[in-house]
C-alpha cells in the first residue's frame, strides 16, 4: 500500500507537498487498509490532524491547492481541517468553495462527529487569554468600524452582557450605543 501510496501522490504530501518524513495516515473512522482510505501525509501534518493544540494555522494555507485533490481522502481530510479553522476567514472561504461528493462528505462529517463527541465545548478568550462566559463584561481595546453601518465603535467601550457565539469561538456579541453588533474576541478585554 505505501509505494502505491508514493506513486499516487509522486512522493510527495497528498497535503501539503513536502517530501520529507512521509508516513501513511489511515482516515477515520474507516479501518480497512487501503489506498481508498489513506492518504500520505508528512510527519508535520499527521501530527497537527492529530493533535488539534499543536495546529499551526499558517501551515493549513497549503489546503487551497490540495483541496481539489481527485483523491476522496484527501479531500475528506481536507474538509476537515477546513471545518477545524473556519474561524479564520481564508479557511471559511475554502470551506465555501470545496467541491466534495456527498459520500465524501457523509465521511468527512462522520469523522468531524465522532471527535467532537469527545471534545470539550467551544472556549472564547479575550485578547488576554482570559476565559469569557455568557453575561460578562468587556471593554474594546481597539476602535472597530461596524459592517454594514456607519458606526465606529469606540476604544474603551464597555459591553456588558455579552452572548457567545455557539459555533466560533472567536465572536461574541453585545449593545454598543444601542446596536447588536458581532465582536471580534481579539479586540476585547474582559472587565
Amino acid at each position: 500500500m505505501l509505494e502505491n501510496l508514493k506513486k499516487r501522490s509522486d512522493n510527495k504530501c497528498e497535503l501539503c507537498a513536502s517530501t520529507e518524513e512521509l508516513t501513511v495516515y489511515l482516515v477515520p473512522p474507516r479501518v480497512e487498509k487501503s489506498e481508498e482510505n489513506a492518504i500520505l501525509v508528512c510527519e508535520n501534518c499527521n501530527t497537527q490532524i492529530n493533535d488539534d493544540d499543536k495546529i499551526v494555522v499558517n501551515d493549513w494555507h497549503c489546503l487551497n491547492e490540495s483541496m481539489w485533490s481527485e483523491v476522496s481522502a484527501v479531500k475528506v481530510v481536507a474538509w476537515r481541517m477546513l471545518n477545524k479553522l473556519r474561524g479564520e476567514s481564508w479557511a471559511s472561504d475554502l470551506l465555501d468553495m470545496i467541491y466534495i461528493e456527498d459520500e465524501d462528505l457523509a465521511w468527512a462529517k462522520e469523522g468531524v462527529a465522532a471527535a467532537t463527541e469527545t471534545e470539550d465545548q467551544i472556549v472564547h478568550r479575550d485578547c488576554n487569554g482570559v476565559v469569557l462566559e455568557a453575561g460578562d463584561s468587556v471593554v474594546l481595546i481597539k476602535d472597530l468600524p461596524v459592517k454594514g453601518s456607519s458606526m465606529i465603535a469606540k476604544r474603551g467601550t464597555a459591553v456588558r452582557r455579552i452572548s457567545l457565539d455557539h459555533e466560533n469561538a472567536k465572536f461574541i456579541e453585545g449593545r454598543v450605543d444601542g446596536q447588536h453588533i458581532v465582536i471580534i474576541t481579539d479586540y476585547v478585554k474582559k472587565m
